[in-house]
């Protein structure tokens, strides 16, 4: 009860006097219902219990009463008690380093979030920034030590048992804690107050700074209203421009300089007032009052006053320039203009009086016509200058300008130049119109003379190119085509010659008329660049080359009946051996199929065939010589024959080629009978069938007559073996089947031939049974060549027991019969 009494702070009802149990269950079950009177709810915890000495019954109830009292008016920002003690703690301890409150166990461990209370609100008690992580047993007892002693916290806790405990006990720690709180609590009221009335204080004073703020501002601002008004309500004008622009250019310093400045100030006026206003009314205070005159309606009255004078006086300056602007620029175009007709006029009256058109041509006095017409275009546009001219003066008179003397002198002037212009632009016009009639016989005259010596010009520029030009022909009738054409020129050579004259008459009546009437000629046609001069040397040209024409062509028919001569000669001789070449072509390529006989018998016969045919080389060099008597003569076709030297060349190549191959062929087929036993009666046998499946005869069969010659000799033939057998017989893949290329097939399959295994059989022998061989067994068993080439290409044995230097005889067998690579 006395506990209870302490820590409420509040009176107990006084307990009962005895050591009896009754009477100590009755003063329990009085603390008890004071409890219950506080709103806590006592749950299987009764006053026998605690009489009893029931060590958890106590201590639940002691920490009810801790909680109860001692923590659960602690709230911060309407949280719970736990979570508001907790709140405080993480607050108080942020600025700290290494400190981060998250609970009321592990977070207190090194001591430090203890002395980061301390030092928050008692910084003279510990120097925080002596402690040490890593020492939580000396943060702890400094904090204990501390608290007991300068704030009347009693020592709780023990600072082993909060460090070697994994998790220290969270009711303890945050009972203690909580004194923390409660300790402090005073001081932060205290310090609340003291931040209540600084801020009171701060407010007041702020507002004080404002008014005189404001009473300062509206003093200067009026100040210059007052100073400023009179400026702006003087009109006194200046005399010059300059002096206006001035006193504009003052106008436009103050608008950009000067006011912008006040404009600012006197917003800042108004919301100065407007937020001491506010404030005032925010903090309860009376409203500001400024001094008599100092309103911000009077402000408003003095400047809108400013701003009337302001624009009054703007006006008034502008008017005052586009006056004397208007007087400055009235004499600026006066002269302006006056410059502009005087330079246009400059030189003219010199250039109309000029005789010119007297010695001109008529398209020269065309020019001049035209040129003087645009002048009359000219000179009307230019009256309109001149009256402006003179209505500028008329004004500048009007309105008095000072040296309006100079003015009407200058303007004078130029109206009586303006009146011999116009007098001297009509003279000159009247003496172009009469040169330009003189003129005009003479250009026509000109024109048609142009337009008769062109054409006939043309004629004779053609007339030159055909009788110079060079022609190639390479047959009699295409120069007789030549010689026909220029007999039929020659013919209209003296129709030409009446043109030719008739064209120089005109030019002779022109000379006539300018004589007749003085009139000075350039000597140069406008319409055309051809002269009188240039038809009669011209003309003179086409006389001189018509012989010389008839000379080239008579010439030329001479040698084209020389070339005739030399073509009919080697088509003579060609039309007889092409033929000939042809013919032995076709007797060869049978003769290997055709005749009958021993192979000797056929090779003999072959050898008569080519000596017959180097016996008919002599017809062939004659034909050559032929040939190169018509090259030299440049004769490069030839009507008579439709075979050329290149034909006959490589028609006698392939004759000597083809009867040089065929003799090749039957001695292979000796040295095939011979080396593997082919008799004859066989040899004949597969040409017989050969012959009777080569049905074009040329000594070629396509694969389908190959396939049935093998299906007649009993061969039992698949789509793959046929494949095989082809890349056999035609390696080259061209689709036909020789007759050699076919008793080589035939040799093979029927012939008894050597294989890789009979030869590996052999060296085994020479070997005396090893799977190697030596190379002095080589050297005694063979010839000396053959022996080297074995030894040469032979690997090297790798074996079990093999002696240096032996040799691998079977992969050597393998690679003569194409089974693995050399």
């Amino acid at each position: 009860m006395l506990l209870l009494e302490v820590i409420s702070g509040e009176r107990l009802p006084k307990p009962d006097k005895g050591k009896m149990r009754f009477h100590k269950i009755a003063n329990v079950n009085k603390a008890l219902d004071f409890i219950c009177s506080k709103g806590v709810k006592l749950v299987s915890i009764g006053a026998e219990e605690i009489v009893d000495g029931n060590g958890k019954m106590t201590l639940g109830m002691i920490w009810t009463i801790i909680l109860r009292f001692a923590i659960q008016d602690i709230s911060v920002e309407e949280t719970s008690a736990k979570e508001g003690l907790l709140l405080w703690c993480q607050r108080k301890t942020a600025p700290y380093r290494n400190v981060n409150v998250q609970n009321f166990h592990i977070s207190w461990k090194d001591g430090l979030a203890l002395c980061a209370l301390i030092h928050r609100h008692r910084p003279d008690l510990i120097d925080y920034s002596k402690l040490r992580k890593d020492d939580p047993i000396g943060n702890l007892n400094t904090a204990f030590e501390v608290a007991e002693k300068f704030l009347d916290i009693p020592k709780m806790l023990d600072a082993e048992d909060i460090v070697n405990t994994p998790k220290p006990d969270e009711k303890a720690i945050m009972t203690y804690v909580s004194c923390f709180y409660h300790a402090f609590a005073g001081a932060e009221q205290a310090e609340t107050a003291a931040n209540r009335i600084c801020k009171v204080l701060a407010v007041n004073q702020e507002n004080e700074k404002l008014m005189e703020e404001y009473e300062k501002l509206a003093s200067e601002l009026l100040e210059w209203i007052r100073r400023t008004v009179p400026w702006l309500e003087n009109r006194v004008a200046e005399q010059t421009m300059r002096a206006m622009q001035q006193k504009l250019e003052d106008f436009r310093d103050y608008r950009r300089i000067h006011k912008p400045p006040r404009v600012q100030e006197k917003c800042q006026l108004e919301i100065n007032f407007n937020t001491l206003q506010t404030k005032l009314r925010l903090s309860n205070r009376p409203a500001f009052m400024p001094s008599e005159g100092k309103m911000v309606s009077d402000i408003a009255n003095a400047w809108k006053g400013l701003e009337q004078v302001e624009k009054g006086y703007e006006e008034w300056l502008l008017t005052e320039i586009r006056r004397l602007e208007r007087l400055d620029h009235l004499a600026e175009k006066f002269k302006q203009k006056c410059s502009m007709h005087e330079a246009w006029t400059s030189g003219k009256e010199g250039l109309l009086s000029q005789k010119d058109y007297e010695s001109a041509s008529l398209m020269e006095i065309r020019a001049l016509m035209r040129k003087h017409e645009a002048f009359e275009s000219d000179l009307a546009a230019h009256q309109d200058r001149v009256e402006q001219i003179a209505a500028i003066a008329q004004e500048l008179n009007e309105l008095d300008y000072h040296d309006a003397a100079t003015v009407n002198t200058r303007c004078q002037g130029i109206c009586d130049q303006w009146d011999n212009l116009g007098t001297l632009t009509q003279k000159r016009r009247d003496a172009l119109e009469r040169v330009e009639k003189l003129w005009e016989t003479i250009d026509q005259l000109y024109l048609e003379f142009a337009k008769r010596a062109a054409p006939f010009n043309n004629w004779m520029d053609g007339a030159v190119e055909d009788l110079q030009d060079m022609f190639i022909v390479h047959s009699i009738e295409e120069i007789q085509s030549l010689i026909t054409a220029h007999d039929q020129f020659k013919a209209t050579l003296p129709e030409a010659d009446k043109e030719r004259m008739a064209t120089m008459g005109i030019h002779s009546e022109i000379l006539k008329i300018a004589q007749t009437y003085g009139i000075k000629l350039s000597g140069i046609n406008p319409y055309t660049n051809l002269s009188p001069q240039d038809i009669s040397n011209k003309w003179d040209t086409v006389k001189h080359l018509v012989p010389l024409r008839d000379q080239m062509l008579q010439e030329e028919v001479a040698r084209q009946q020389a070339n005739e001569r030399l073509r009919r000669q080697f088509a003579a001789q060609a039309n007889i051996i092409g033929p000939w070449i042809q013919t032995k072509m076709e007797e060869i390529s049978h003769v290997s199929v055709d005749i009958a006989g021993s192979l000797e018998e056929q090779m003999n016969s072959l050898k008569q065939y080519e000596q017959n045919i180097i016996n008919y080389k002599s017809n062939i060099d004659k034909l050559e010589g032929d040939h190169q008597l018509s090259q030299e003569s440049l004769i490069f076709d030839n009507k008579h024959t439709n075979y050329s030297m290149e034909h006959v060349r490589v028609g006698w190549e392939q004759l000597l080629t083809t009867i040089a191959r065929t003799i090749n062929e039957v001695e292979n087929q000796i040295l095939t009978r011979d080396a593997k036993g082919i008799s004859q009666e066989q040899l004949n046998e597969f040409r017989a069938s050969f012959n009777h499946f080569d049905r074009k005869r040329n000594g070629m069969m396509d694969p389908d007559d190959f396939r049935a010659c093998l299906i007649s000799m009993g061969y039992d033939l698949g789509e793959v073996e046929f494949a095989r057998i082809m890349t056999l017989v035609d390696p080259n893949n061209t689709s036909v089947v020789t007759f050699q290329a076919f008793i080589d097939f035939m040799t093979r399959e029927t012939a008894e031939t050597d294989t890789a295994e009979q030869v590996m059989a052999s060296f085994k022998i020479l070997a005396s049974d090893k799977n190697y061989i030596t190379v002095d067994e080589l050297r005694r068993e063979l010839p000396p060549d053959q022996a080297e080439y074995c030894i040469s290409r032979m690997t090297r044995f790798v074996g079990p027991d093999s002696p240096a230097g032996a040799l691998d005889y079977i992969s050597f067998s393998s690679a003569l019969y194409g089974e693995s690579d050399l």
